[in-house]
């Protein structure tokens, strides 16, 4: 598979870490927990890069609001204008999504890492750990064991994550970032639990995150 082989050096750095961390913790689903950590605090840089560019999109609203209304009925000359705005202002509506583009290749990464997991990772270094994240079987899908209870938490902390994001969207973008979480579930249901807690850990991670620097970041 071509996305395979262009995610390959990714997914042995991955391996490497999942071994190093189950030698230090005994368990391969305490060390998703500790990757998904480390992944969070190397993106912290683009994070607080992404909180100043929605800051700065929302001080600058109202003049980019006039902009939309004054060339409604010429969209070419509304890009222009909005992109020159955006040039005079220094303002990139891509930084905002600089942090999920750079979670999506270690996402699809984990996901290949634990497909073969059972054949490689947990042959050769040793079995799950015996507390009680141990439970989860991190190669099954979340539909079996303690899988559903996954889901459940996905689902409250990425609807928290969803809410705490969503303040300041209008109405209709806020009950769509709202939905998508619910409408993601029978997606996931085919996952690896391994996945599942990486996603569960970057929610609670985010949510935390996100009430902290929101608190500390001045605003433009």
């Amino acid at each position: 598979m071509i996305v395979a082989s262009i995610l390959q050096p990714l997914e042995d750095v991955m391996s490497w870490a999942l071994i190093h961390l189950h030698d230090l913790t005994g368990s391969w689903s305490w060390s998703i927990v500790a990757l998904t950590i480390i992944v969070r605090m190397l993106l912290v840089p683009l994070t607080v890069k992404q909180i100043h560019s929605m800051q700065n999109l929302q001080a600058h609203a109202p003049e980019m609001k006039a902009i939309q209304q004054r060339y409604k009925h010429d969209r070419q000359k509304m890009n222009q204008e909005m992109m020159a705005f955006y040039k005079t202002n220094q303002i990139n509506p891509a930084s905002s999504c600089l942090p999920i583009l750079a979670q999506f290749p270690v996402f699809i990464s984990l996901f290949f890492v634990l497909r073969d997991a059972e054949k490689e990772l947990i042959a050769q270094h040793g079995t799950q750990g015996l507390d009680w994240l141990g439970l989860i079987t991190i190669t099954e899908d979340t539909k079996v064991g303690w899988g559903p209870l996954l889901i459940v938490l996905y689902g409250i902390s990425q609807l928290t994550s969803s809410y705490l994001m969503s303040q300041n969207m209008q109405p209709a973008q806020r009950i769509m970032l709202l939905l998508l979480p619910i409408a993601f579930i029978p997606f996931v249901l085919n996952f690896p639990s391994g996945l599942m807690l990486y996603w569960l850990t970057t929610n609670l991670w985010t949510t935390g995150q996100g009430l902290i620097t929101r608190r500390l970041t001045p605003k433009p």
